[in-house]
């Protein structure tokens, strides 16, 4: 098979790398990949450009294409390729509201009894701020309602950091809304769907905040390890039949059946089981450790997705731990320089894995090109052993102004 992989982060670096790996493919081109992937598959044309894109799957005999990212999703490529005729892998336009508009996921929760918290919806800063003063519940949750690379939430604790996050984050007339903030602790279940048979993937847990301790501004995701403990197998039957079952369901109702990959990120206390958000394809970090658990292929996964027949497919994971930990630019999630020259890659064990996210390559060297940068990755028999791995490896990697949270999965270890 030959796939073309749409995307630059460590998920779809992980993606290639598993399709390689599995037996899946013999060719993954990448438009645009990163440092991580041979020159001669990374694919140089514009993401929005769906007709260069078309062309090229047609030149390369293209079997399938993979949208990674949330932005190509809401923007409809999925659409364009399918009215093509060309097969890909991912939901359309429509299903893609579930991330592209957190509204639009309220009210297919709310219509379709999928648990989540309660919320009021505001249209830019003033009366917003207004409800903010005169509140007396915090910490609470703002959220807004369009795409924002993982940064569209703020959790303030007092009225001066709320309207602070205001200022900063909400634009005129822009829908937003308030949510009730709850307690407990996070899981990323995400499973894949054909549109009627959804199956979940085992669970992971990632850590969003910048510094160790969950301290600090909200990131794309500084480490993740999978499996999550606080999702024991009754929970996830639960999250299977009470969450992603219902809204596969009622999104076929609405008339946007949903294929691919749905991300549901969920909150658990106790019996108590809530929807935080929606995504609409693999999360990253956690495809950086939810794909090397996968057993067969992964080909054939998205395969069946694709043509509606997930019901002949079971999926399977290896008994083992995987932990991946992201090494990122100085200043972010604010701003950061690039260009840095990443050196140590050569003098890793052959026991880790690293992924790529934000690099490139000139000539026979390495470059920052993002934010997160690496993702030092292992897979092991116990937790405890793949972190350790994973912290003995990643000193040997270097760059300028290189850093990384020491604490990735403490919930686990230390719960």
């Amino acid at each position: 098979m030959k796939y073309l992989l749409i995307g630059s982060g460590g998920r779809e670096h992980a993606i290639a790398w598993r399709l390689l790996n599995d037996g899946s493919a013999k060719e993954v081109h990448v438009l645009p990949g990163n440092g991580g992937i041979e020159d001669r598959f990374l694919v140089d044309i514009p993401m929005h450009d769906h007709e260069s894109i078309a062309g090229f799957c047609v030149k390369k005999k293209i079997d399938a294409v993979i949208v990674g990212p949330e932005a190509p999703l809401a923007g409809g490529m999925v659409d364009f390729l399918d009215q093509k005729k060309i097969p890909v892998f991912g939901p359309s336009r429509g299903a893609a509201m579930l991330e592209s508009s957190k509204l639009f996921a309220k009210m297919i929760m709310e219509k379709y009894n999928i648990p989540t918290a309660h919320h009021r919806e505001f249209r830019g800063k003033e009366d917003l701020a207004e409800f903010v003063k005169k509140s007396k519940s915090f910490p609470m949750v703002i959220k807004l309602d369009g795409l924002a690379a993982g940064k569209g939430v703020g959790i303030p604790a007092n009225v001066d950091e709320a309207i602070a996050f205001i200022a900063e984050s909400v634009k005129p007339d822009m829908r937003v809304f308030v949510e009730d903030f709850i307690d407990g602790e996070e899981a990323s279940v995400l499973g894949i769907s054909d549109g009627e048979t959804v199956h979940a993937f085992i669970a992971a847990q990632d850590h969003k905040r910048i510094f160790d301790g969950d301290k600090g501004p909200n990131t794309g995701g500084m480490g993740a390890y999978a499996p999550a403990p606080v999702m024991t197998p009754e929970r996830l039957k639960r999250v299977h039949a009470e969450v992603l079952l219902p809204t596969v369901l009622g999104m076929k109702q609405e008339g946007f059946p949903f294929k691919g990959i749905l991300y549901a990120g969920v909150i658990i206390n106790g019996s108590d089981i809530k929807v935080l958000e929606f995504n609409v394809r693999f999360g990253d970090p956690e495809a950086q450790v939810i794909l090397p658990l996968l057993k067969g292929k992964l080909g054939d996964i998205m395969q069946g997705s694709i043509s509606g027949t997930l019901d002949r497919i079971k999926l399977e994971f290896y008994e083992k731990h995987a932990i991946t930990v992201v090494m990122a630019s100085a200043g972010y999630p604010g701003s950061y320089k690039k260009g840095k020259k990443i050196l140590g890659l050569d003098r890793i064990s052959d026991d880790i894995i690293v992924f790529h996210a934000g690099t490139k390559r000139e000539g026979t060297d390495v470059l920052s090109s993002g934010g997160r940068v690496l993702n030092v990755t292992c897979v092991g028999d116990t937790l405890r052993g793949a972190r350790d791995r994973v912290y003995e490896n990643i000193g040997a990697i270097t760059f300028d102004g290189a850093f990384y949270r020491k604490d990735i999965a403490y919930r686990a270890l230390e719960g």
